[in-house]
């Protein structure tokens, strides 16, 4: 695969599709977590055959829209940053989603459910032990009640992170298929 004008276009529909969401949902606590960040992941590692590649899409959509929002927040036009303390552990669990995408590799409905199914419940998983493990989470105590009641503070997160993910799946592999391999690849069983 080179990074061809096909891609460069994908790579720019996944940053404004990023961004879009990232305004619309990011400032509603009630849907928080309501982004294709997660979809975007799996599907790099699902279908871009050089590994190499994989990490450049959920990069550009992420990073490219962290920065647009960091630079509405300056300018005081978005209530909170894009760059944050935490932003370098949230790019290496999206990493994490990449190769779970390398080893699914999305050739059938079932591997590509398990993939929109498992990148929320990973990255849930760790980011939510990482928040306990670091800080407490919100003044949670340092044992395994603590644990439990942080993982139960990141619910509402991870259920809009499910729900995204489940939706942006299959229009990312539509999207993907459409501009750059022409053919739909997955196989009905």
């Amino acid at each position: 695969m080179q990074f061809s004008r096909k891609n460069m276009l994908y790579a720019g529909i996944i940053l404004l599709l990023t961004l879009a969401c990232k305004l619309v949902f990011a400032n509603n606590i009630a849907w928080s977590g309501f982004s294709p960040v997660m979809a975007i992941a799996i599907v790099a590692g699902m279908m871009v055959h050089q590994k190499h590649f994989t990490f450049i899409f959920p990069l550009v959509a992420l990073l490219g829209s962290d920065m647009i929002i960091q630079l509405l927040y300056v300018t005081g036009q978005f209530p909170f940053p894009g760059i944050y303390s935490y932003q370098l552990l949230n790019y290496m669990f999206l990493s994490v989603l990449v190769i779970a995408g390398w080893m699914l590799k999305g050739k059938n409905y079932t591997t590509v459910t398990l993939g929109a199914l498992a990148g929320p419940a990973i990255y849930f998983l760790l980011s939510n032990f990482t928040v306990w493990a670091t800080h407490g989470g919100y003044n949670r105590p340092m044992n395994a009640t603590g644990l439990w009641m942080c993982m139960v503070d990141g619910l509402p997160f991870y259920k809009n992170s499910l729900m995204a993910t489940l939706l942006f799946v299959p229009v990312l592999l539509m999207v993907y298929h459409g501009l750059i391999r022409k053919k739909l690849a997955i196989k009905l069983q």
